[in-house]
């Protein structure tokens, strides 16, 4: 089910002459083909566009949110999407710049496109005059000859020029050099755009600015063969304020899947943005305006302790990728954990995942003596400083203070029949999973 395609509850800014100042004002332009030309074009009528994602994983990430987003704000504006999930390119793998990608299976490819074309469709809308259309890369370049593909592609590259492509030329100074595999990847790309620019007229091709090298090389190539001129569009790579790579929390990508980041750890992702990148990101991954992103931005700067703006970043950024019900029960369990909200209404996995980094432990039924249960997920450090913390009201379970040192926690308090929530004054978490 898609969660964007209601188009009432996202627009472009009308606060802008067209799509390209407003793009330009949410800082998505790093590099093009002719800026003139594209905002004429973007201003005039439907063009037809795409955007390509190799199944290198079953899931999108951060970094591809932009794209899509990206894709979003430009159909809003009439255009026409074709989104790329690539089969045939999955296969061979984008040179990253240090080292050669390990190759995956056919099987384990051709399941990852399916996974990220559903992931691609929840951001478009597939109905209208300029419905979205899905496209794969395996389609066209499957039944090709490997003799076709010399003869009728690859003599229009010329190596010097790939040679000089960014993605190539730090490889080759590297020890690990580069394939010819992955050498060859910006021909296939190139022919995935000649290949849309034949089939559906298709003029400009977005990406990341690290992808510009395999972005021209389409533009070069309809210029050669077709004698067109076709456009691309390079967004900017995305740091952080302090010159940190985005999209990354203790070296783990934040991928769009729900079962690899949940809700609740992408929610806390967002809500974690530092006060000098909120604006920057409220512009990029949300659709509100230009009146109020500026209005959140003068909290953050005059009450940056209120966190307005990350709260608002969080929430909407989380209800694009996962909907509002989840981000909804992602505040709740955040309310809940400190003592703010009814535990028991929280599903077990909105549960699990909101506690997933706390201190735990796993305890017997027979253990459920308040002062062992302190001690056992290491909230006290001994039966007698448990037996002080219950004494001075500082202890609770499931939110509920527990003020005899010898209580017993009775089985029907567990939630979902196997876990406790313990706490210790006001922020020292823990939890319980009950053998029984």
């Amino acid at each position: 089910m898609s969660h964007v395609n209601n188009l009432e509850s996202q627009h472009n800014d009308p606060g802008f002459a067209n799509i390209w100042q407003e793009l330009t004002w949410r800082g998505l332009i790093h590099v093009s083909t002719d800026e003139t030309e594209l905002e004429k074009l973007l201003a005039g009528d439907p063009i037809t566009y795409y955007c390509g994602f190799d199944p290198t994983a079953p899931s999108l990430h951060l970094g591809n949110l932009v794209q899509l987003l990206l894709m979003r704000r430009l159909q809003l504006a009439g255009h026409k999407p074709l989104g790329l999930v690539g089969g045939s390119t999955g296969l061979i793998g984008d040179p990253r710049p240090t080292a050669e990608r390990t190759l995956n299976t056919k099987d384990t490819v051709s399941e990852w496109v399916g996974y990220l074309q559903a992931q691609v469709r929840r951001f478009l809308s597939f109905e209208g005059d300029n419905a979205a259309r899905m496209v794969n890369n395996l389609d066209w370049t499957a039944p090709l000859s490997a003799i076709d593909f010399l003869r009728e592609i690859g003599k229009h590259f010329r190596v010097g020029t790939m040679l000089r492509k960014d993605a190539v030329a730090s490889r080759l100074n590297s020890d690990e050099g580069i394939s010819y595999t992955e050498f060859s990847y910006q021909i296939l790309q190139g022919m995935d755009y000649l290949q849309l620019s034949r089939d559906y007229g298709c003029v400009l091709q977005t990406g990341g600015s690290d992808q510009w090298g395999n972005l021209t090389s389409g533009t070069e190539l309809i210029r050669k063969v077709d004698g067109k001129s076709v456009h691309a569009l390079g967004t900017p790579l995305i740091t952080n304020s302090d010159g940190t790579k985005f999209g990354k929390s203790e070296g783990n990508a934040i991928w769009l899947d729900a079962h690899m980041c949940s809700p609740y750890a992408f929610y806390q992702f967002w809500l974690n943005t530092a006060d000098a990148d909120v604006v920057d990101r409220l512009k990029i991954f949300t659709f509100l305006s230009r009146t109020e992103i500026e209005e959140l931005g003068a909290a953050v700067a005059e009450r940056p302790f209120a966190r307005e703006g990350q709260r608002r970043l969080a929430y909407e950024v989380t209800s694009l990728v996962h909907g509002v019900d989840a981000t909804e029960k992602v505040i709740a369990a955040s309310a809940a954990l400190f003592g703010n909200g009814d535990l028991s209404v929280l599903d077990e996995m909105t549960l699990a995942s909101a506690t997933a980094e706390l201190p735990s432990a796993s305890i017997s039924a027979d253990g459920l003596g308040i002062v062992d249960l302190l001690v056992a997920t290491g909230l006290s450090e001994s039966k007698s400083a448990a037996r002080r913390t219950v004494g001075e009201g500082g202890a609770y379970v499931n939110n509920s203070k527990v003020t005899d040192p010898d209580a017993v926690i009775d089985k029907a308090e567990l939630l979902h029949g196997r876990y406790l929530l313990l706490r210790r004054g006001k922020k020292n978490l823990a939890t319980v999973e009950v053998t029984i």
